[in-house]
């Protein structure tokens, strides 16, 4: 075979698709706002790349390329973090702030809450506060209970404020980049445990709209709502399923406020089940107000009530042991969708 055939073959063939993780989506996210818009601006504990990009690695080779100017390692101090990044959105950058985990959020509250969530309407819509909080979270590590809880519940709850995690790397550029473009504070959720997880390589510009549910899996017979790691449970359990008859489809919520009602309602309209699956503790959480919307919209039609699955209501523990038996599990997803098939 000649070399002209040979390398005909092989342009015919079709690429392999480029994966790439979840810290690489999202550095990919600020690289791509930050080349084309110069307010985006980063800042938080070592982030630079003389303290080794942040401690999950996500902005790694930012500083080295943006200078330190944009890309700002900060004191240990949360609330300074997030009141420099309020008043630098003020008055017209876009900062994307790392609070390295989750549960540190509550010593800034009162800069989330009553400064960005409310300055716009404070203002009299005069003023927009286009500030990204990124933070990282999640139990199954062994990290214990002041660095796992999923806290999405509290920001949900607090008008001003867009909630937005992904379940997987393409979606986790795509959300991110959106939020470092949206005028309104956002608070992007990373899940500690997936920063490994490798998936599908987005196109450049490749942007999730907020607000915008994804159905995950189609299916006939119950719909599964969920986000973030929920949602990779959730269609394992579907696969699983599906081999017993039974067709599960998975709705990932994607933006968890303002989540995507008109989605979640024509799913659970078609399937007339529902099962909400969340990693935070199920008592007053998401999947109660997205319960309580099907039964308010849906109550005549379902053929069963809506089920919850969601960690024990109890601090994330340390223990291995204890902290399993704490979160949720597939096998409690795959009980409670047969629940609602009455098997």
């Amino acid at each position: 075979m000649s070399a002209q055939a040979t390398a005909d073959i092989a342009a015919a063939k079709p690429a392999k698709a480029k994966r790439i993780s979840f810290t690489q989506a999202i550095t990919m996210a600020m690289d791509e706002a930050m080349a084309a818009d110069p307010r985006v601006i980063l800042m938080g504990e070592d982030i630079a790349d003389e303290e080794g990009g942040g401690v999950f690695t996500a902005t790694k080779g930012l500083s080295t390329k943006y200078g330190t100017a944009r890309v700002r390692s900060t004191p240990i101090s949360e609330q300074a973090i997030v009141g420099a990044a309020v008043g630098a959105a003020l008055v017209g950058y876009r900062p994307v702030a790392e609070i390295m985990l989750m549960n540190f959020i509550t010593v800034a509250m009162d800069q989330v809450v009553n400064h960005a969530a409310k300055l716009r309407f404070m203002s009299g819509g005069q003023t927009s506060v286009p500030l990204t909080i990124r933070t990282s979270t999640g139990a199954g590590a062994g990290f214990g209970g002041q660095h796992s809880d999923m806290l999405e519940a509290w920001f949900a709850h607090v008008p001003g404020l867009k909630v937005v995690t992904a379940s997987n790397p393409a979606d986790a550029k795509g959300l991110l980049l959106s939020c470092i473009q949206d005028d309104d504070p956002c608070i992007f959720i990373e899940n500690t445990l997936a920063y490994g997880v490798t998936g599908a390589m987005p196109e450049p510009g490749y942007k999730v709209p907020l607000g915008k549910a994804a159905i995950a899996r189609e299916g006939t017979d119950v719909s599964v709502i969920a986000y973030g790691p929920a949602v990779v449970n959730a269609l394992a359990v579907a696969a699983t399923l599906e081999a017993e008859g039974v067709s599960v489809e998975v709705i990932d919520l994607r933006t968890i406020a303002p989540y995507d009602e008109a989605a979640v309602l024509a799913s659970v309209a078609k399937t007339r089940r529902a099962v909400v699956v969340h990693e935070a503790v199920k008592k007053f959480g998401v999947g109660a107000e997205i319960s309580s919307l099907i039964h308010e919209n849906l109550f005549g039609q379902l053929r069963a009530p809506v089920a919850r699955i969601g960690s024990s209501y109890s601090p994330v523990p340390f223990s291995p042991a204890l902290e399993k038996a704490f979160l949720y599990s597939r096998e409690e997803i795959q009980a409670a969708i047969l629940k609602t098939m009455g098997r």
